[in-house]
């Protein structure tokens, strides 16, 4: 079951949370399982043409990942409300897409495809669904994509919710100068769990729902969770105030001392949910 950071919510505003961070958010957040890809990728057999609607995109991450074994790929639409994020997420399927062709669209809510014969057969959302009105996303998605699409909801949580001793003093640290209660969006503070993406999808029309899980085994270094922590809602440089750098150097030392042969260990599970209309193909 995947029950999100936080509850849904409208859509956090443009460049205010994430934008000055895109370059970091490319490079030190963590990408797709080859499983998982293969996953996505298989729910695409049979369809000549493939569109990929991908909601909350960031730096496009997740459709740039089935390109090598999605070759019949026909169109792209990313979805963001970062026109950073979303300019690093064109700039990164340009070299690789071939002749794919890619638009972006700002906001999730109201999104329409811009041409005809563009109806998405994959919908994928990665780590971005908790920021949504989830259940007027489901709703466009039953308005624009084609009969027999899926719904992918995916995610592993976070270095927050991860359990280890070094995710769990880090995570202590960081509540010493922000406080105990975790940090979300551009302001405010993590409410609980709340309802399932399970729940939400059953009272969708995509509610046929079968769930895959993927064991993930990472490797970070200090220097990378640092850079990490940058591009999250929960440590983002400017809840420090004045106090960022002096964060910094203490994380640093703490990370450090957890680092067994200079590498931190987490083992993550991805978690990805198939989504379907009722009849739709298994």
């Amino acid at each position: 079951m995947i029950r999100p950071d936080r509850p849904a919510s409208a859509a956090v505003s443009d460049d205010a949370l994430f934008g000055p961070e895109a370059a970091g958010y490319a490079r030190y957040r963590p990408g797709l399982p080859d499983t998982a890809v293969h996953l996505l990728a298989a729910t695409q057999h049979g369809v000549p043409a493939p569109v990929i609607l991908e909601l909350g995109t960031g730096t496009g991450q997740v459709p740039r990942a089935p390109l090598p074994v999605l070759h019949r790929l026909a169109h792209i639409d990313l979805v963001d409300v970062n026109a950073s994020m979303l300019k690093a997420a064109r700039a990164a399927l340009e070299p690789v897409r071939g002749a794919c062709t890619v638009d972006v669209f700002m906001g999730a809510h109201d999104f329409t495809p811009a041409a005809p014969g563009r109806a998405p057969t994959l919908i994928t959302c990665c780590r971005s669904f908790h920021w949504m009105s989830r259940p007027e996303v489901l709703s466009m998605a039953d308005r624009v994509a084609a009969p027999h699409a899926v719904v992918a909801i995916t995610g592993d949580g976070s270095l927050w919710t991860h359990q280890a001793d070094w995710t769990a003093a880090l995570r202590a640290l960081i509540q010493s100068y922000l406080g105990e209660d975790r940090r979300a969006g551009t302001r405010g503070t993590c409410a609980g769990p709340g309802r399932s993406y399970e729940d939400d999808l059953a009272d969708s029309a995509f509610s046929e729902v079968t769930e895959h899980s993927f064991p993930v085994s990472r490797v970070w270094a200090p220097e990378d969770v640092l850079g990490y922590l940058r591009t999250t809602s929960f440590a983002r440089p400017a809840l420090f105030a004045g106090r960022h750098g002096e964060f910094v150097a203490a994380a640093l030392r703490l990370l450090q001392d957890h680092a067994g042969g200079g590498i931190l260990k987490e083992a993550a599970v991805f978690t990805v949910l198939l989504a379907r209309r009722p009849g739709g193909d298994a």
